[in-house]
Parts: C-alpha cells; sequence; structure tokens
C-alpha cells in the first residue's frame, strides 16, 4: 500500500472517530437537558408510585384472610392445649401405663398441629391439593433424609409394646449407661444416672440392644472378694464372716449366703463371699456389710494382706 493510500485510509478514520464523538455529546446533551431528566424522573416516580399502589392493594385485599387465619389459629392453639389436658387426666384417671401416656402424648400433638398449621394455609386462601402434593414430595425427602430419626420411632413402639422395662426402671444398656428411666418419648428415651446426670438415649439402639434392667426382679446378689494370710485359719475366717452376714437382717438366708476359697494367690488366700438382699436394699447393705466383715476380721486377728515378694540373697561366701 503506498503513503499516499495510508493517508487517506487515516483520515478517513480521524473523520469517523470525529463523528461519532460528536453524536455521543450530542445525546449526552439532550440526555442532560432539563425537560428531559424531569421526563426521566417522573417516569420513574410513576413506576414506583404504581408498585407501592398494587403492594398496598393487595395488603389491604389480604387483611381479611390474615385477620381469619389468625383468629382460626388462636382458636386452634386453644382447643389443641385443651384436648391435651383432657387427654392427659383421662390418661390418669384410667391409670394408662406412665411409659404409654408420654409417647401417645407426644403423638397426639404432633398430629393435632400438623392438622392446625394446613387449616390455617387452607384459610389463607392455598390449595389443599398442591399442599398435599408438596406436604408428600417434603416427606418423602425428609424421610430419606432422616432414617436414623425413623428408627428412633420405630424403637420406642418395639419398646412399647415389648416392655423391656418401663417409666421408673433402674437399667443399663449395651454402652454401660445406666440410670432411671424418666420418660419414653418419640425419638429418645431419658434417663437420670446415679449421679444425678441427664442422659438422652436414641430408641433405635436401644431397642436393638442388651438391657439390664435391675427393677424387674425382686433380689440382687453381692459378691467380694477379701484375701486372707497364708499363716491364718481358713475355718475360723469363714466363721467370722458368717456370723456377719447371719447377724445383718437385710441379708437373705434363702439362698444360702456362700464363703469359700477362690484363688490361692502369690500373697493371700482369697476367699469370695457371694449374699443376696432385696433390690430396694442392695446398695446399703453391700456397702455397710464390707467395712464390718473387715472390722470382725481385725478383731479375730485375721490379717488381710497386701501383695508382698520374698527376696533371698545369696553371697558369694554361700556359693
Amino acid at each position: 500500500m503506498s503513503k499516499d493510500s495510508l493517508n487517506i485510509v487515516k483520515d478517513s478514520i480521524t473523520i469517523k472517530d470525529t463523528i461519532t464523538l460528536a453524536g455521543q455529546k450530542k445525546q449526552i446533551i439532550e440526555a442532560i437537558k432539563p425537560e428531559n431528566v424531569k421526563e426521566g424522573v417522573v417516569e420513574r416516580v410513576s413506576e414506583l408510585s404504581d408498585y407501592v399502589e398494587k403492594i398496598i392493594a393487595m395488603s389491604i385485599n389480604a387483611i381479611p384472610d390474615l385477620f381469619r387465619g389468625f383468629l382460626f389459629l388462636m382458636i386452634g392453639l386453644f382447643i389443641i392445649r385443651t384436648v391435651l389436658r383432657i387427654v392427659k387426666n383421662r390418661f390418669e384417671k384410667r391409670n394408662v401405663d406412665i411409659s404409654l401416656r408420654g409417647f401417645l402424648l407426644s403423638i397426639i400433638n404432633f398430629v393435632l398441629y400438623a392438622l392446625l398449621v394446613l387449616s390455617v394455609a387452607s384459610n389463607l386462601g392455598f390449595q389443599m391439593t398442591a399442599i398435599l402434593g408438596a406436604l408428600s414430595g417434603v416427606v418423602l425427602a425428609v424421610g430419606l433424609a432422616l432414617q436414623g430419626s425413623l428408627s428412633n420411632f420405630a424403637g420406642g413402639v418395639l419398646i412399647l409394646l415389648f416392655r423391656p422395662f418401663e417409666v421408673g426402671d433402674y437399667i443399663e444398656n449395651a454402652s454401660g449407661t445406666d440410670g432411671t428411666v424418666d420418660k419414653i418419648d418419640l425419638l429418645y428415651t431419658s434417663l437420670t444416672t446415679s449421679n444425678g446426670i441427664k442422659v438422652f438415649s436414641p430408641n433405635g439402639p436401644l431397642a436393638n440392644s442388651v438391657i439390664k434392667n435391675y427393677s424387674k426382679i425382686t433380689n440382687r446378689r453381692f459378691e467380694y472378694n477379701i484375701g486372707i494370710g497364708y499363716e491364718d485359719n481358713i475355718k475360723t475366717a469363714r466363721t467370722v464372716i458368717f456370723n456377719v452376714l447371719n447377724d445383718d437382717k437385710r441379708v437373705l438366708q434363702t439362698p444360702v449366703p456362700e464363703v469359700f476359697v477362690n484363688e490361692l494367690a502369690d500373697s493371700s488366700v482369697n476367699l469370695t463371699i457371694r449374699a443376696w438382699a432385696l433390690k430396694e436394699d442392695y446398695w446399703a447393705t453391700r456397702n455397710g456389710l464390707q467395712e464390718e466383715i473387715k472390722n470382725a476380721l481385725d478383731k479375730a486377728g485375721i490379717s488381710i494382706p497386701y501383695p508382698q515378694r520374698e527376696m533371698h540373697i545369696i553371697s558369694e561366701k554361700d556359693k
């Protein structure tokens, strides 16, 4: 391309840029003219005013539905509280099992509140078919996400059907948690341990685990292992221990108490003591007798040795 041709192209580009800048300048000047600015502001204000008017109109039209829904909600809450109170009183009058009361009240409470929510939504103008359709999808999704909770619910039903324990029983499960049953709810069973700690155990694992129920029995056996010295008389030690057991009226004589040699250990002859007491006297008897047996053995001159080792030192001269 020749030099003259390049100059022509440059001149044409410069002319186009000048025309474009001039056009943009004219548009900007037109846009900032007072009459154009005023017209744009008026248009925006008019659109905003229409939007606000629509919102106000919708709010005014919705006031009767909102008021009716609120009134229905208040009446529904009052009815639910009344029904629950009546059902609770009927349970008490008919001596319905305490374990079953809490579980049934929880189910009735859930059902009544679910019906109230659906009724209020219907009064607000929502279509029940659409609500139920959406609710079924939500229930399916929630059911898949909360399989553990459904397992706990099923566990609660199994516990109430087969009654491995009831409210007020002292139990221990396979995980080592023990305590008195306070309440069997929809998903959890609440326990109070012996040191006053509140424990909430899921019904699913609890229903499928090994449960020790200490309240379903009438008697409990306690057991001690006590060591005496090899130089002490075993027959005398057994007689002293039997006298302590027979003198305590809390110790049952059926089954008969037992005292026998369990092991010939390194430092002592180990005696095993077994006796029975009523379940309500178990802890007091078990804890009190241990001290009485120790004092009786001390009075009889029978020692309870501690672990010891004999050492023989052989000198070079002895060798």
